[in-house]
C-alpha cells in the first residue's frame, strides 16, 4: 500500500522564493509571508477510455509502473497543460497502445486522489466511451505492461486501486 500526504504537509518552502515563511491559507491553499506568491493545491485533469469490443468486454490494462504497479486500470492519463481531454485521450491511447481513436463521446467524470511520489495528486478523471480504429496489433508500451478484456460484472473491484475507475465501472453497469 501507498500512503500519501496532503500536498500542504509537504510543501513547507515558498516556490517563488524559498522562504520558510510560507503559511497554510485556508483549507487548499499557502502564502508566502516573505513574498507574497499564493499558491492554490487544485485538481489535475485526468483521463480515461472505456473501450468495448464485440463482445461487450471492457479493456482494461496492466500498470507497468508505481503506483499500483500490476493492477487494472482504465487506458488513459493526465491531461498536460493547454490539452483538451479529448486530445490528452488520443495522445495517451497512441502512447499506452499504438492505437488511433475513430470516435469518442464523455462519458462522465469523477474525483480521485493518485497517491506519487510521497504526496496526493487531487484529479478528476473525465472519462469517456472510445471507438478505437483497430483492437487488432495493440501493444502494451509506456507504463502499462497488459491488455485485457472483461465483461463489466467480471473485474474484481479489488484490483483496480482507483475510486473513481470504480465509480466509473459500476456507472456502466447500472446503464448497461
Amino acid at each position: 500500500m501507498i500512503h500519501a500526504k496532503h500536498p500542504n504537509l509537504i510543501f513547507n518552502y515558498c516556490p517563488s522564493c524559498g522562504s520558510e515563511a510560507f503559511q497554510q491559507n485556508g483549507d487548499r491553499s499557502k502564502k508566502c509571508d516573505h513574498c507574497g506568491f499564493h499558491f492554490f493545491f487544485n485538481t489535475s485533469a485526468a483521463v480515461a477510455a472505456v473501450i468495448t469490443d464485440a463482445e461487450g468486454r471492457i479493456m482494461f490494462t496492466r500498470r507497468a509502473v508505481q503506483p499500483h504497479k500490476g493492477m487494472l486500470d482504465l487506458p488513459g492519463g493526465f491531461v498536460d497543460p493547454m490539452e483538451t481531454g479529448e486530445v490528452a485521450l488520443e495522445r495517451e491511447l497512441e502512447e499506452e497502445l499504438g492505437a488511433t481513436v475513430k470516435k469518442m463521446s464523455y462519458l462522465c467524470s469523477f474525483p480521485n486522489v493518485y497517491p506519487f511520489s510521497g504526496t496526493q495528486v487531487f484529479t478528476l478523471d473525465l472519462a469517456y466511451q472510445v471507438e478505437l480504429e483497430s483492437l487488432e496489433n495493440l501493444t502494451p508500451m509506456d507504463d502499462i505492461s497488459g491488455i485485457e478484456f472483461y465483461y463489466p460484472d467480471e473485474v474484481n473491484l479489488d484490483e483496480l486501486p482507483a475510486q473513481s475507475m470504480k465509480n466509473i465501472l459500476k456507472k456502466l453497469q447500472q446503464h448497461g
